[in-house]
């Protein structure tokens, strides 16, 4: 990265990483004394007898930062543990806003799901003998839906095909079609242990040497900046429009790139989140065919991160367009335009992140590549295969006229009006703070408000060696239960500081949760007021 330090714009970006880096530092010299606890007493050796150390070890691991697992999620544990053990404290609960993880805070899972993922576990109760025993409990379609998977699976216990199943890859592919009205072939679609790990699978191809650059948008997902830190790439940033409700423009990609490229670095993709992560924004097709007509023309790889296509909160005003669809719908001289775009069944609806289960699909790319593709996922043998029992699932619910529409219905319903109902009272409240302001989600599951703290605030953080935005979260946290992420741990513009909140706690818990916040906040501003 050292080419691109003499850019003003890049020098800011790294600054920001190379503080949230410090942090973790810090982190580490605290917790190491926890976290080696319940080790044999061997460990204890000193480090410089270890072959392996915090000196020789890959120093790119060392780079990457996560920052939705970071201090404030250490802590918040910590926390939680404490008020297990009887501790009094200012709160009752830990309220984890910090990662979109909808059934930690108590979404329930969609039954018709959690039924056909039962039975495959356990498929003596689809033996013809167990037939009226297990009809009590599920309905045919369920049991019929069980009985199509295993014989496509044969054992959940055992291996799958590396690429994923072919059955739930032809799934998907028919929802893509259905969805896009274009046809997907299901030998360009790779079965993933949630998305994450298409995105690190592909950032590996992509990644060939220390030169190369991907554009990242900021704020971004740090998922990205940290799998580059490891593969010793560069991010190229690209900045989101807080101003125009963190609109994108491709003047601005085109300013990323043409720096970049100034500098030397090899600019190969760009990352799109949409709808977005941390800010919510869902982009329209006019300017999902103005980044597309970019890539054409600086002849750049997307990677199209489209996880939260089903939480999209101004259908009318924003609704949901695939790049695969818009692609497909400029005509002939995108023939052989190369994109990834991936999905997962963490977020939605579905909400079943441990379960880890995604998918992406390759758009235009090299038979060669997806040949290499192939054979690093083979090495790790295959994707969990519960994993990919959900995705199928997924992308295959039940319809309407079947036995479990209904059930399935109300709550996939209930679970997405419950989630716009919540995400609008949070915007309220962030924008009722003092010094705060907020922009409203069109998708995805998160806030990302803008505070302005008070000069001695600010000074305060300084004088600990904290970024002001991650001081204010952790007093939060100290005083609530309220774990949210800093600003600076998805990049933001110079001077300015964010946090970013889910809208996941359950609605009995949501009147406390906004109060508490209310509160906090007037304490916190009138403690350091000017």
């Amino acid at each position: 990265m050292a080419s691109l330090q003499c850019s003003p714009v890049y020098k800011t970006f790294i600054r920001q990483l190379s503080t949230q880096h410090r942090t973790l530092r810090n982190i580490t010299a605290v917790h190491t004394p926890i976290l080696h606890k319940s080790f044999s007493s061997s460990s204890r050796t000193m480090t410089a007898e270890k072959i392996l150390n915090g000196r020789n070890m890959n120093s790119q691991v060392r780079k990457a930062e996560y920052a939705v697992r970071g201090e404030l999620a250490i802590r918040s544990e910590t926390l939680k543990t404490e008020l297990a053990k009887g501790a009094k404290l200012p709160f009752k609960r830990v309220v984890g806003c910090n990662i979109g993880n909808p059934q930690a805070l108590d979404q329930k899972p969609i039954t018709f799901f959690r039924q056909v993922a039962s039975l495959v576990e356990y498929p003596e109760l689809l033996k013809d003998e167990n037939a009226e025993a297990a009809a009590k409990f599920y309905p045919s379609d369920a049991i019929a839906r069980a009985k199509l998977l295993l014989k496509h699976i044969g054992s959940v216990g055992a291996y799958s095909h590396s690429q994923g199943i072919p059955h739930i890859r032809e799934s998907v592919a028919k929802f893509i079609s259905e969805r896009d009205g274009y046809p997907a072939d299901p030998s360009k679609i790779f079965l993933t242990q949630g998305a994450s790990a298409g995105v690190q699978l592909t950032l590996e191809m992509i990644v060939s040497h220390n030169k190369v650059g991907v554009m990242i948008p900021i704020p971004q997902y740090p998922l990205y900046t940290a799998t580059l830190a490891v593969l010793d790439a560069n991010p190229v940033p690209y900045y989101l429009d807080e101003s125009k409700e963190w609109g994108l423009t491709s003047k601005e990609l085109q300013r990323a790139y043409d720096e970049s490229n100034r500098m030397g670095i090899e600019t190969r993709a760009l990352v799109i989140i949409n709808p977005g992560n941390p800010t919510g924004q869902c982009l329209t097709e006019d300017n999902m065919k103005e980044i597309i007509e970019f890539c054409s023309k600086n002849k750049v790889i997307l990677l199209a991160d489209e996880v939260y296509q089903t939480n999209i909160y101004r259908p009318k005003d924003r609704p949901f367009h695939s790049f695969k669809k818009v692609l497909k719908s400029m005509g002939p001289k995108y023939e052989g335009f190369e994109m990834i775009s991936y999905h997962s069944i963490s977020k939605g609806m579905v909400g079943e992140c441990g379960r880890r289960g995604g998918y992406f699909e390759c758009e235009g790319l090299d038979d060669e590549v997806l040949e290499q593709i192939y054979k690093i996922s083979s090495i790790s043998l295959c994707p969990n295969v519960q994993g990919q029992i959900m995705v199928d699932l997924m992308v295959s619910p039940p319809k309407k006229g079947d036995p479990s529409y209904p059930l399935y219905k109300k709550e996939y319903d209930g679970i997405y009006n419950s989630l716009i109902e919540r995400a609008s009272i949070l915007e309220k409240t962030f924008n009722s703070l003092e010094g705060c302001t907020c922009n409203s989600a069109d998708g995805a599951m998160y806030l990302f408000p803008q505070i302005r703290l008070p000069k001695k605030a600010i000074e305060a953080a300084k004088a600990v060696g904290k970024q002001p935005d991650h001081f204010y979260c952790m007093a939060m946290l100290e005083s609530t239960g309220v774990c949210m992420v800093a600003g600076s741990g998805f990049g933001q513009v110079e001077g300015t500081a964010h946090f970013r909140s889910t809208f996941l706690p359950q609605p009995e818990l949501f009147d406390e949760f906004c109060t508490g916040i209310k509160n906090f906040h007037a304490d916190f501003m009138n403690k350091y007021r000017d």
